[in-house]
């Protein structure tokens, strides 16, 4: 694993965005962790946070792209802090725009969305009609923090593997909850463990039931 995955994941834990216990999602499911993306509210936070997902998009899509989407309301601060972070890590002006501003200035333009998870995939149903709407514009790629691994709305595929075939664009996440096992399992984090044999026999027991098919 990448060493900036395993600083993300460190960092998950430390911002008490990522979270182990029991926890009762919005689907009605009953799981083992949650991730809370609004926990991240200062500002050294957003400056890695931006960081961490400039780092995961350049090795997803490279930097052929024009602009970063972040859809209102989370998507709009992520997107700010990974174009800053972007032009730092790489060089590269990438503009970024949200529901409320437009996309198109001239030209086709290469797209990237931005998000924090995806569980549904209501988000994209939402946004994808919105850039569609600019024009002349091509979508690369959607980059999350977290792929909870979890199945969507079939239980053949993920939330970001059903994305990738309704909508024909590429789908990644900067870690993966099977990398977060890796991490985390029995490893000290912050001074502790975070996912002890119990916690892990209960991750196992939630994918046996809601998991999908590598």
């Amino acid at each position: 694993m990448e060493r900036y995955k395993e600083e993300f994941i460190e960092f998950m834990v430390e911002s008490d965005v990522l979270k182990f216990g029991e926890f009762t999602l919005k689907s009605g499911r009953k799981s083992p962790f949650f991730m809370n993306a609004g926990a991240y509210v200062t500002g050294s936070q957003l400056k890695r946070l931006g960081e961490y997902y400039a780092k995961a998009i350049h090795d997803q899509y490279g930097d052929n792209f024009d602009v970063l989407f972040g859809p209102a309301y989370k998507g709009i601060p992520l997107s700010v802090a990974t174009t800053i972070a972007f032009y730092e890590l790489y060089g590269k002006e990438i503009r970024y725009c949200s529901n409320r501003k437009e996309i198109k200035d001239h030209g086709e333009e290469r797209v990237v969305i931005i998000e924090d998870v995806t569980t549904s995939g209501k988000s994209i149903e939402e946004t994808f009609p919105i850039i569609q709407a600019q024009g002349d514009v091509e979508i690369v790629g959607l980059m999350v923090s977290l792929n909870r691994m979890e199945q969507g709305k079939t239980k053949e595929k993920s939330a970001l593997d059903e994305i990738r075939e309704v909508y024909g664009f590429k789908t990644a996440a900067i870690v993966s909850m099977e990398e977060v096992v890796e991490r985390l399992y029995n490893k000290e984090c912050l001074g502790k463990i975070v996912i002890d044999d119990k916690m892990k026999a209960s991750i196992d027991s939630y994918y046996e039931k809601y998991g999908v098919q590598k």
